[in-house]
């Protein structure tokens, strides 16, 4: 079964994905950036961003630190923000 993101926050063609791994001590996010474009008739992701995707990938991975600390301060029992 392939593994899936626990979360992912698109702008247009900008994707963020969050990927959980457990490790000894708990759960550890990381996340992958890319941009999806046709390729043909197949979309197909990128790793590679033009000048006028830099601001949306900025907003993508700000709100992906936002949600995993979220995550992470409820595992922990705490209600801060």
């Amino acid at each position: 079964m392939p593994k899936v993101p626990v979360h992912e926050i698109r702008f247009g063609l900008i994707k963020a994905s969050i990927w959980q791994n457990q490790t000894k001590s708990g759960g550890r996010f990381n996340i992958t950036v890319s941009r999806l474009y046709k390729n043909g008739d197949r979309w197909v992701e990128s790793s590679h961003f033009g000048r006028d995707d830099l601001l949306l990938v900025s907003k993508a991975t700000d709100l992906a630190h936002t949600w995993i600390y979220k995550q992470q301060n409820s595992e922990k029992g705490g209600s801060h923000e």
